[in-house]
């Protein structure tokens, strides 16, 4: 996982641009407000509303 801690502290939540953290694996970007999760592919976060998935 590449994403730097800079990087992590300016992405907010395209939804209701709250928070977002990494989950346990480093692999997606959660919003727990919207409840939803944003995937990283290739280093790169997807962070579009229609893209993302809901939280399980």
């Amino acid at each position: 996982m590449a994403l730097s801690k800079e990087l992590l502290d300016i992405l907010a939540c395209p939804k209701c641009k709250g928070d977002i953290s990494l989950n346990g694996k480093e692999e997606n970007l959660v919003c727990y407000n919207c409840k939803l999760v944003y995937e990283i592919r290739e280093d790169i976060p997807i962070m579009l509303i229609d893209e993302a998935k809901p939280l399980k």
